[in-house]
């Protein structure tokens, strides 16, 4: 990819994002100040090389799993939440009083900040937390991706016992998920050390349409403040 087909790339994943909508090359003449002509030249190549797709025949493009992998590759270490994002967390994890307590307050943050299933595994342990809203994203509500998610979810525990992620930060987009890969969900999730379990991970799991670096930064934030809490 050219520079500028990176920076069309990143406009169409955040702008999707937000919007559920596929992008069309009039939404981005004005960012890039240049033709619409141009704009679905880039575009194009895009498709072309498989970062992009046209989901529909006149409709905009979309990324596809390979167009996210590389947008979230270029993404610079995941920054702390906002003041007020990390306060609030900060609070109800750190005046938990338990450690159980801790754990499932610092879930249920993440799936209310995120909009996104907050979900952590300590040993055998397994805590959820917005399953209503999980499968109320557009993405889901097809029972052929419903069922893939939930095969997803049953198998997670085993999943990570096996694969055992080591880094901070581990990002798995839809097909790169070795169970339920065809789901087209993203797994998000921190591996922290905890004194109960040394396979210990908190996390997210939404649609691939993702905003991934505030969500990446959240979850990794609240993996330190959760190791810290627990240790």
């Amino acid at each position: 990819m050219t520079p500028r087909q990176e920076s069309i790339l990143k406009a169409i994943v955040e702008l999707y994002a937000g919007t559920a909508e596929p992008v069309g090359s009039q939404a981005l003449c004005e960012q890039f100040n240049t033709s619409s002509a141009t704009i679905r030249a880039e575009m194009a190549d895009l498709e072309r090389g498989g970062f992009i797709m046209q989901p529909h025949i006149s409709a905009g493009r979309v990324p596809t799993d390979k167009g996210y992998r590389a947008y979230v590759n270029t993404l610079a270490p995941g920054s702390s939440p906002d003041t007020r994002t990390q306060a609030a967390i900060t609070r109800r994890v750190n005046s938990a009083g338990e450690a159980e307590r801790a754990i499932k307050n610092a879930v249920e943050s993440l799936a209310h900040v995120t909009g996104n299933l907050g979900l952590a595994t300590i040993g055998r342990n397994l805590y959820l937390s917005g399953m209503a809203s999980l499968f109320q994203q557009p993405e889901f509500m097809g029972a052929g991706k419903a069922y893939e998610l939930a095969r997803l979810l049953d198998s997670l525990e085993e999943w990570l016992a096996e694969a055992a992620p080591n880094q901070p930060i581990s990002v798995y987009i839809g097909r790169e998920n070795p169970i339920g890969r065809a789901s087209g969900a993203t797994l998000i999730i921190s591996r922290f050390e905890s004194p109960y379990s040394a396979q210990s991970y908190i996390g997210v799991l939404g649609p691939t349409r993702q905003a991934y670096g505030p969500v990446i930064g959240l979850v990794e934030y609240t993996g330190r403040l959760l190791q810290e809490a627990l240790n």
